[in-house]
């Protein structure tokens, strides 16, 4: 499993990691965006979901990660303006903690990173993959065609608060 260390002190930033972050988060959603858009507009409808997170709110030591992550929803609201006229919706999705392979390997059970990351989430409890996917799911349906520009946290409520 391969992952960018991202996580650093702002003063330990490497601008290498820092673009390649950047690089690795935003630049498939805008190019995935491209190879689609045609179709969309000839269509008539169409639905972009991007994938943000929540340290989009601020977490230590995820510069790199949060600043992508940002961006991304940046460029999500900025699609949502340019493409509703055309019937197309665009929208993020922002997870808080989810129990994924990834997240596993960097937090085992019982581990210090695990309880730091349950103390974070009022429900005390990591997303599942399942309730990601239903939110795209969600946002996908043609009754979802008057949202966007919205970023929907999936993240048990800790995003509140924090704000």
């Amino acid at each position: 499993m391969w992952a960018l260390p991202s996580t650093r002190r702002l003063d330990a930033v490497e601008f290498g990691v820092f673009s390649a972050v950047m690089d690795l988060n935003v630049r498939p959603a805008l190019q995935l965006t491209e190879a689609v858009l045609a179709n969309m507009r000839s269509a008539r409808f169409g639905r972009i979901i991007n994938v943000t997170s929540l340290v989009t709110r601020g977490l230590a030591f995820r510069g790199s990660y949060a600043a992508a992550k940002a961006a991304l929803e940046s460029l999500t609201r900025t699609m949502a303006v340019e493409l509703a006229a055309d019937g197309i919706t665009a929208n993020d999705i922002a997870p808080g903690p989810t129990q994924t392979e990834l997240f596993r390997a960097n937090n085992p059970p019982g581990s210090e990173g695990e309880a730091r990351y349950l103390r974070s989430v009022p429900m005390k409890r990591f997303a599942q993959p399942e309730e990601i996917a239903a939110a795209i799911a969600f946002l996908a349906r043609e009754k979802a065609g008057f949202i966007t520009g919205q970023s929907l946290f999936i993240d048990g409520g800790a995003s509140l608060g924090s704000l």
